[in-house]
């Protein structure tokens, strides 16, 4: 099996594996940021760039540096290979340049988006974005789409990661999806509206990074910070069962996929358990669920008092 040596830190991978997977398996600050690539996904990656790296070392048997940056979810792991992230000052610039484009159409709905504390770009923009914009033209806007009804797109949020797309194609037996548009007016819309009627079309929910998708069963209710999450499953005939019910006091405010301390959902769940099971009598509550990532919603959780679940 390949070696590859990420920021001095070193470690054996299977054949095959991408760079930003071998940054994974060692874990810590090392890994880098990822906004489009999804494991579970087929063909997600490459979009986002904001996995850049450098590669200052190609392999035992041709070690010369690669000459450009490249995305790490996407380049494969050769024996020997020596790449720097965190390390690099010309990776953490370029890291803050693909920071600024993303942020260019984005707008500052922080304040009211239901997104909010949970929110991939919100961290990367404080980890690698600049504290103001050169931008001065008028930025893109779209009207706000009710895709069926359970889901809101608001289009001017959205970075153009693919995720939704791709998932949307995977749970769908035909191609009836996509983005329409070239530049800066490409769009997801009339294409994921015929496909929603899918039993998982949910899903696009939880594998957006931004809030350009919500549900619309929890818009404006309440703030992910102030609720508890919790694993909880259920006997579904449909999917796995296995969710994450966030609570606040005996009441379910919203369902969502468990998903892992790279926010990728582990098992997809049903249309059913997402928008329809609201009542702690349909789940069986197993306890807290430990959010592991950098975010406000595991803040002073479960620290000091005992949680106790009926």
């Amino acid at each position: 099996m390949p070696k590859v040596k990420i920021d001095g830190f070193e470690t054996e991978v299977p054949d095959g594996t991408t760079i930003l997977n071998a940054a994974r398996q060692i874990g810590g600050d090392i890994v880098p940021p990822a906004m489009c690539y999804y494991s579970t996904l087929k063909g997600s990656g490459g979009k986002c760039r904001t996995c850049l790296v450098k590669v200052t070392k190609g392999s035992e048997k041709d070690p010369r540096p690669m000459p450009k940056l490249v995305a790490s979810c996407q380049t494969t792991v050769m024996d020997g290979m020596e790449v720097a992230n965190l390390s690099s000052e010309e990776v953490l610039n370029a890291r803050r340049g693909v920071v600024e484009f993303l942020l260019l159409n984005h707008p500052l709905d922080c304040p009211i988006c239901d997104q909010a504390g949970e929110c991939h770009l919100q961290d990367l923009s404080f980890e690698h974005g600049l504290a103001n914009t050169r931008y001065e033209f008028e930025r893109r806007t779209f009207e706000k789409i009710d895709i069926g009804p359970y889901i809101k797109l608001h289009m001017t949020r959205c970075i153009l990661c693919y995720r939704c797309v791709y998932t949307a194609q995977q749970l769908t037996p035909e191609r009836v999806h996509g983005v329409i548009g070239r530049g800066d007016h490409a769009e997801i819309s009339t294409f994921i509206e015929k496909a929603i009627d899918n039993d998982f079309s949910g899903n696009v929910i939880d594998v957006c990074p931004v809030g350009a998708l919500t549900d619309r069963t929890f818009r404006f209710k309440s703030r992910v910070w102030f609720l508890n999450p919790m694993d909880a499953h259920r006997d579904c005939p449909t999917c796995a069962g296995k969710a994450v019910v966030w609570m606040y006091g005996g009441e379910i405010f919203r369902v969502t996929g468990r998903k892992d301390r790279y926010g990728e959902v582990q098992d997809f769940i049903c249309n059913s358990c997402r928008f329809e099971k609201k009542g702690t009598s349909d789940w069986t509550i197993e306890g807290p669920r430990d959010i592991d990532r950098h975010s406000v919603v595991s803040q002073n959780h479960y620290e000091g008092a005992t949680l106790t679940v009926k």
